[in-house]
């Protein structure tokens, strides 16, 4: 038998948005538990450079996660490497089961799993993460700037990154596996506008090509889907832009979601269907996708919950101060 612990707030996640509700809800005295995951720090963890978060010209991202998790530990949030594999929402408290064999009790859950992005699965192309492969034009694509690039997909996500990224890069070549485009009308006209945009039909990615020491992407194979015929196109960057999916696998059929499984909040809120759980950050958003709003939305999850258990108590909480 594991142990059980009871808290009045578990924090299900370890981005920007879980480690922020942890510092607001330590400062609201609520003695917060936070459950790291199998990958603590998120998505953050596999980006280099970040120079979009508010006070750092440049920070690594592993390392602004190292510091997020410094601060919520000095705010006195309890920060524990677990992995939640089942939760049960069906009554309070709320019972969220760690694969360590700890059960958790609490009387709120912020739920800030986050999403991930979804990759090809191309060995080559987990090998130069970080390194010249990305997922996200507005993360990365300001490095390159005056170089040609090349991103992958069909959908709005890739034709929505392409246009961005001819913001920096001399070049970007669009590879699509049909001939048509899944991308909203308005979005495939400025595609075919956009001088700085070649699209390559019937192509699917083969391999990512670079040196090893150090690593870095020096172009892609790719394969033509009706010949089998494969050709080297040089490149200096890889953007996967197939879309993301939310990690709702908690709670996928227990609350409510929208837009390919996102969960769903109430309007300017981080409420969700069930009274007493909180969702932020990517686990929510389908839009923005960025740290710093995951961010504020981790601070508004830990002061609607503290709002939510303070009037459960008939106190009047600091957060309505």
């Amino acid at each position: 038998m594991g142990d059980t612990r009871e808290t009045r707030l578990l924090i299900i996640g370890s981005g920007p948005a879980g480690y922020t509700a942890g510092v607001y809800a330590a400062r609201a005295m609520l003695n917060p538990v936070l459950v790291q995951g199998i990958e603590p720090g998120g998505q953050l963890t596999t980006t280099t450079e970040v120079e979009n978060w508010p006070g750092d010209t440049e920070v690594q991202g592993p390392d602004l996660m190292v510091r997020m998790e410094a601060h919520a530990s000095a705010m006195g949030c309890e920060i524990i490497a677990d992995y939640i594999t089942r939760l049960d929402l069906t009554e309070r408290p709320f019972k969220a089961f760690g694969d360590g064999g700890t059960t958790y009790l609490a009387d709120a859950v912020i739920l800030a799993t986050g999403a991930r992005a979804k990759w090809l699965g191309l060995p080559s192309e987990d090998k130069f993460k970080g390194f010249g492969v990305s997922a996200c034009a507005t993360c990365d694509g300001f490095f390159y700037r005056g170089q040609e690039i090349v991103v992958i997909g069909g959908g709005n996500t890739a034709v929505e990154e392409a246009l961005f990224l001819t913001n920096f890069a001399s070049k970007v070549t669009l590879i699509h596996r049909r001939d048509t485009l899944r991308a909203e009308k308005i979005l495939q006209d400025r595609l075919a506008k956009n001088p700085k945009i070649e699209t390559l039909w019937f192509h699917e990615l083969d391999e990512v090509l670079g040196q090893d020491a150090p690593p870095q992407v020096e172009g892609v194979r790719v394969r033509d889907v009706r010949t089998g015929e494969t050709k080297d196109i040089p490149c200096k960057g890889v953007f996967v832009a197939i879309g993301h999916a939310p990690a709702n696998e908690l709670v996928k059929d227990v609350l409510e979601t929208h837009m390919g499984g996102y969960v769903v909040t109430k309007p300017d809120s981080t409420e969700t269907s069930i009274p007493g759980v909180f969702a932020a950050g990517d686990l929510t958003d389908h839009k923005y996708r960025q740290a710093v709003t995951s961010a504020g939305m981790g601070c508004m999850a830990a002061l609607e919950a503290e709002r939510f258990l303070a009037a459960e108590e008939g106190q009047t909480g600091l957060a309505a101060q």
